[in-house]
């Protein structure tokens, strides 16, 4: 046991000296995470596009100083933890060493190395899924309702850390009844638990009342604007690549629970796979929701292969299924992750163009993958925004309104000022401070809607100008530029409201 836990220290470990070599310092934060890291600014019950668990560790991550390590550490830790929750379930199905390390290498080197990248919500839900897979593994071996509850809890956690963790229970529940253990529905702690997940979900689902149910609207923007584009055969294509390296295990682990007979307690869980697949493809889902689907999976085709490799010509298997996640990494390990400077980028863009990253949602080529364009000219233009604000402050209060939630985020991370901006994208449209005059405001436009700011802004104001604007030809953001206006000679708070109002669902 020592040295077994010997090696999953290692891979813990490895874990978190890769995440943090994955981002070369030439890079800032995503524009994503920007916004998660102001919600722990504005602590709620909930938010317009997530609920609240995200922004307590935003919380955290202020509290520990909000440097890069920090905000970095927790999807580090959710992907080292999601490694031990599988290593658990091994041991659970009475899987040995060879079965441990053969699905923490393939954990280690899959797509959670791009997903425990960013501080979001999607690190915590791939192992809150993996943990309440593992209380029903639990729950089928010893059938003790307190792994019943642990689960209600796990799951109460998950929906208040986002919402798509429903479609774990709503896979479990068909698949379930269409096995023996369907005599789970007969156990009354099962409606007990399901009671304290819905005292822990409460909070949430009060303040989704209270504010007329934003997450209803958010889904409604979301699916007239990305799921109705999302292209289902691109969904399955996205399963096999996410762990790609452990695909055969994968197989492997789907077979065995319809054929393998120590496996015949957990045969439902072929069925959940086959139902929440069934049910993201129904609603059009983005492929990265199931990507907490396959940890489980792949501690079952693990404890399966292991003794099958034990045999003959089938012990050569045995290094060749360690070796494959390393081989299918190390060609993505050269561009799939920031770990390149952009110049050398846009001096290879070969291998880049050659795997479709260099072209952005609007169907073009661009001389850096998207994402890690949205990592660039942040502190630029916090820089810039603080310059003319120190201008600016000295003749009253002044209101620094952005055009999305990338940029009043970025300037309120960076910002040496304290500017507290804001934008009607997003949560930010709940984060206006009204209760105070202002007499001057900075409006960060993007380059291609600033034609007519000067013309549509300045006559409420004595003066205006553009004063400067992103000039890093890497960043998505370029050409973003910082108007100044001075000396209101209304208060601009009406037309604020009036504005937030009309945006507002």
């Amino acid at each position: 046991m020592k040295k077994n836990y010997l090696i999953l220290f290692f891979f813990i470990i490895a874990k978190f000296i890769l995440q943090y070599s994955l981002i070369s310092t030439e890079y800032e934060l995503h524009r994503d995470e920007y916004l998660h890291l102001d919600q722990g600014n504005h602590l709620a019950w909930g938010y317009l596009s997530v609920p609240p668990v995200n922004s307590w560790l935003a919380w955290l991550v202020k509290i520990a100083g909000g440097s890069v390590f920090w905000v970095k550490f927790f999807p580090a830790l959710f992907g080292a933890l999601t490694i031990v929750v599988v290593w658990k379930i091994i041991e659970e199905l009475q899987g040995n060493l060879y079965a441990k390390i053969l699905a923490s290498t393939g954990i280690l080197l899959s797509v959670l190395l791009r997903i425990n990248m960013l501080f979001q919500p999607t690190s915590l839900e791939v192992i809150l899924w993996t943990l309440i897979y593992y209380t029903l593994i639990k729950y089928f071996n010893s059938e003790k309702v307190k792994w019943l509850y642990i689960a209600a809890v796990i799951f109460g956690i998950g929906f208040l850390n986002k919402y798509n963790i429903a479609f774990s229970v709503l896979g479990m529940i068909p698949a379930v009844l269409l096995t023996k253990q369907r005599k789970i529905f007969l156990q009354p702690h099962l409606y007990v638990a399901g009671l304290l997940a819905l005292l822990i979900m409460l909070p949430n689902l009060l303040w989704q009342y209270s504010n007329g149910f934003p997450v209803i609207h958010h889904m409604k923007e979301l699916t007239e604007r990305q799921l109705v584009h999302v292209d289902r055969f691109d969904f399955f294509k996205s399963q096999i690549l996410f762990f790609i390296g452990s695909f055969l295990v994968i197989i492997a682990g789907l077979y065995a629970l319809l054929f393998y007979k120590p496996f015949e307690k957990f045969r439902s869980f072929f069925w959940m796979y086959v139902v929440t697949i069934a049910l993201f493809v129904f609603f059009k889902a983005k492929d990265y929701y199931a990507v907490g689907l396959y940890p489980v999976f792949i501690g079952f085709g693990a404890v399966f292969l292991a003794p099958v490799f034990e045999n003959g010509w089938k012990k050569f298997l045995k290094p060749v299924f360690m070796v494959i996640p390393i081989l299918l990494f190390l060609p993505l390990y050269q561009v799939a992750f920031p770990n390149q400077s952009p110049e050398y980028i846009t001096s290879h863009p070969e291998p880049y163009k050659k795997m479709g990253m260099l072209r952005w949602e609007d169907g073009e080529d661009h001389p850096l993958p998207q994402d890690f364009a949205d990592m660039q000219g942040w502190k630029e233009l916090a820089e810039k925004v603080d310059k003319e604000y120190s201008c600016l402050s000295k003749s009253g209060n002044t209101m620094v309104l952005c055009d999305n939630y990338g940029q009043a985020g970025a300037i309120n991370y960076y910002s040496k000022k304290d500017i507290k901006a804001v934008s009607f994208n997003a949560d930010y449209i709940n984060w206006f401070d009204l209760s105070k005059k202002y007499v001057n405001l900075i409006r960060v436009k993007e380059f291609s809607k600033d034609e007519d700011e000067l013309k549509e802004t300045g006559p409420y104001f004595n003066t205006g100008k553009a004063a400067d604007s992103i000039v890093n030809k890497f960043a998505r953001e370029k050409g973003t530029t910082v108007f100044s206006f001075e000396g209101a000679k209304i208060d601009i708070r009406k037309r604020i409201q009036d504005e937030i109002d009309k945006m507002k669902w």
